[in-house]
């Protein structure tokens, strides 16, 4: 294992992970200790609108996929309406390969919880939820007890370090429902409902949690706004790229020596991760991987040096998404990990719109047929056929997600999928899966 380069290291940079190593680090005490709520301090003696400009200067944009940029977001939240405006921070981390919300909030609580009070005071929220998915059992008790801290402390409640400003904080556990990491999915069921993404306009903005204007944004992005309120615009701006600023946690799992998380600036290419993460695990060779998790479209390892900031990711033809970073090796099969993946969009189709409900029905069928080895050379084109007629016609992103690693595995790895057709490749599942799958 090679030691990386001076310039290598000098990519790492640690702003929402700077904690995570201290002991204790979830206590109160030990947060105060590292500027913990010196951001929030700062922020309730400036004037909202002056913190949402702030936002909107920093560049921040969204760490839950989208990459919408915040401050805009926030502004989008009309003012003096005379309806209660609320914060939802979207901690329904669920997307396989996706992984760095949790540790945060398992390891430093009081950064998301600190955010979420800066965040409520720009936008004039007097309450805010935090929606944590239900299997995070232990992030949750993390940061149910950073709340209850919080409170004791006077952080939140009512006149929070006497400013005049009250805030409640919920922390809500959903169903485990991977739709509801789908912002208006997410809402129904904080609300008590099915969680199914509602169709749009309206838009949260004017419309959210109650028929109220709602900013929905993920962990990562709440965490980093009292770095910004600290360090400021120009600082945050000095990390990452122009039009993708700040750091970013970037999560490697899969064929690597040292999976976990690296945050770096953004625009750290995946060479550069490589080395950091000590290379690929002995005896294998990068052959594919997913930029942002299981919904958006492989890379190959011609896509080496891309930067991984929104613009480069995008100009390689993928998403940057959750910066779930999965590296696969030649020992692993493009045409089953594709499948895999299906198999859980299959299960996790809300089912309230056809394309995604019976497109991923039959696409898992299809593939399971293909690595039996009795699929044919009309099923490739069946494949690309039913992705473009989910892509762009489903409810909400869930279909189109789905249909990412189809077509860019058709794309790269073709020939892997003429293997199994063909023979050349041995089938890798049995004959008993095909029972109804035709």
């Amino acid at each position: 294992m090679t030691t990386p380069r001076p310039e290598t290291l000098a990519k790492l940079t640690p702003v929402l992970t700077k904690r995570w190593l201290s002991p204790d680090a979830w206590q109160i005490g030990t947060y105060e200790q590292l500027d913990g709520y010196a951001a929030l301090r700062k922020a309730l003696k400036a004037h909202p609108d002056d913190l949402i400009q702030l936002i909107k200067d920093s560049g921040l944009r969204g760490r839950g996929g989208a990459g919408f940029p915040t401050g805009l977001k926030w502004g989008f939240i009309p003012q003096g309406d005379g309806k209660p405006h609320y914060l939802v921070v979207n901690a329904d981390e669920g997307e396989p390969g996706t992984c760095k919300d949790l540790p945060l909030m398992t390891h430093d609580p009081h950064a998301l919880v600190e955010g979420v009070i800066i965040a409520s005071y720009a936008i004039r929220a007097a309450r805010a939820y935090i929606y944590i998915r239900g299997e995070a059992v232990h992030a949750a008790r993390r940061l149910r007890n950073a709340v209850q801290e919080a409170y004791d402390k006077g952080y939140l409640g009512r006149n929070i370090l006497r400013s005049g400003y009250d805030l409640e904080l919920v922390v809500h556990s959903g169903a485990g429902a991977y739709i509801c990491g789908e912002e208006t999915a997410l809402l129904d069921s904080l609300e008590g409902f099915r969680g199914q993404p509602r169709l749009r306009p309206p838009f949260p903005a004017t419309h959210g949690l109650y028929a109220s204007p709602t900013v929905v944004n993920n962990v990562g992005t709440i965490a980093s706004v009292p770095p910004i309120v600290l360090g400021g615009a120009d600082w945050w701006k000095s990390m990452g790229t122009e039009k993708s600023s700040g750091p970013m946690i970037y999560s490697l799992s899969g064929r690597v020596a040292n999976p976990g998380q690296y945050e770096c600036s953004m625009g750290v290419t995946l060479r550069e991760l490589l080395e950091l993460a000590g290379g690929m695990q002995p005896g294998h060779n990068l052959r594919f991987w997913t930029p942002g998790g299981s919904s958006t479209p492989l890379l190959a390892a011609e896509h080496l040096d891309v930067p991984l900031d929104f613009e480069g990711v995008a100009a390689a033809g993928s998403i940057l998404g959750t910066t779930a970073t999965q590296i696969f090796s030649d020992q692993d099969c493009p045409v089953y990990a594709t499948y895999r993946w299906l198999e859980f969009y299959h299960h996790e189709s809300c089912g309230k719109c056809t394309p995604c409900r019976e497109g991923n029905y039959w696409m898992v069928r299809v593939y399971r047929r293909i690595l039996a080895g009795q699929g044919t050379h009309e099923d490739l084109d069946t494949l690309l056929d039913t992705c473009d007629n989910i892509l762009g016609r489903s409810f909400c992103g869930l279909g189109d997600g789905a249909t990412s690693s189809v077509t860019s595995s058709l794309q790269y790895f073709k020939q892997d999928y003429l293997d199994y057709i063909e023979g050349r490749t041995a089938p890798k599942l049995s004959q008993k899966t095909l029972v109804g799958a035709h």
